[in-house]
C-alpha cells in the first residue's frame, strides 16, 4: 500500500467543499482499496505509545467554536482489535480500548471513504519521545504495508495557530520557507535533515511552536522504501501559517 501524510488544517474541511477536500476525494479514487487504515494523528498525544483497540471507536469532537453541523458528524468506521494488538506488538506499545477517533483522523478519512466501511485504528504520539524515536517507530510499521494497511500521518508541515491571519491569509515568509525546505528534503529523501528540522532555528520555531503536527510526517517518511516515488497531491498555505501540503509515497 502507499503511505500518506495529510495536512489536515481546520476541522471545517470535514464539511466544506473546497480544493483540499476535493483533493482527498480524488486521492482515494486513485489508491488501491485498503484492508484497514492506521492513522497517526497530531491530536492524540500520550505519555507512552497507544493504539485504539475497541471494536466501535467513538467520534471525538476535540475542538470548539464551530458550527453545530460539525459536532453532529459521526464517523462510525469499525475498529480492528486484532490489528491493534499487532501494531502494539510491533511498536512496543499498549492497546487502549477506551479512546476513539479524533478529528485528525475522521475529518480527513471521511472525505476519502465516506461510507465508513473500512476498519480504522489510531496510533498515539508519545509526547516524551524524540523526533528520531518517532521516525524509528515509523520504520517498525513497515510490515503492515504488505498486508493492505493504508498508513496515514495527519498533521501539518507548518502549524502555528497563534499567527493565523484571518483577514487576507497571506502566507508568512517563514511559513513559505519552511514548507519549501520540507518539500525539498522530501524529494531528496533526506530523512536525517527532516528529523533534525530544528536546525532551521527561528524558521522552525515559527513553523512549529510545538511539534505534534510535524511528528506524523516522520512516520510517513520512515516508511519510504529505496527508490520509491514521492509526490504531492495538494499544496498551499492557508491563513498565513497552515501548510496544507499532502504527501503520497508509493
Amino acid at each position: 500500500m502507499p503511505v500518506l501524510f495529510i495536512g489536515h488544517g481546520s476541522p471545517m474541511n470535514a464539511i466544506e467543499d473546497n480544493p483540499f477536500s476535493r483533493s482527498l476525494v480524488r486521492l482515494a479514487q486513485d489508491l488501491p482499496r485498503p484492508r484497514a487504515i492506521l492513522c497517526v494523528s497530531a491530536h492524540w498525544q500520550t505519555a507512552d505509545t497507544r493504539v485504539t483497540g475497541g471494536p466501535h471507536p467513538r467520534t471525538i469532537h476535540d475542538f470548539g467554536g464551530f458550527p453545530q453541523e460539525l459536532y453532529d458528524i459521526r464517523y462510525p468506521a469499525p475498529g480492528d482489535p486484532e490489528l491493534a494488538g499487532r501494531v502494539a506488538d510491533l511498536v512496543g506499545g499498549m492497546v487502549d480500548d477506551s479512546s476513539g477517533f479524533d478529528h485528525g483522523s475522521w475529518a480527513v478519512i471521511r472525505r476519502m471513504y465516506p461510507e465508513a466501511d473500512i476498519p480504522m485504528i489510531e496510533l498515539s504520539l508519545d509526547a516524551r519521545a524524540s523526533t528520531a524515536e518517532h521516525h524509528e517507530l515509523g520504520h517498525l510499521l513497515a510490515p503492515l504495508r504488505d498486508d493492505g494497511v493504508l498508513i496515514v500521518g495527519s498533521g501539518n508541515i507548518v502549524h502555528n495557530l497563534m499567527a493565523i491571519r484571518w483577514e487576507d491569509g497571506a502566507p508568512y515568509p517563514w511559513a513559505v520557507e519552511f514548507d519549501e525546505w520540507v518539500r525539498d528534503r522530501l524529494l531528496a529523501a533526506d530523512d536525517q535533515a527532516l528529523i533534525g528540522y530544528m536546525s532551521l532555528g527561528d524558521t522552525a520555531r515559527h513553523a512549529h511552536p510545538t511539534n505534534e503536527h510535524y511528528l506524523p510526517l516522520l512516520y510517513a517518511v520512515a516508511l519510504r522504501r529505496e527508490g520509491e516515488p514521492l509526490s504531492f497531491f495538494h499544496e498551499g498555505i492557508e491563513m498565513g501559517s497552515l501548510s496544507m501540503r499532502g504527501v503520497r509515497i508509493g
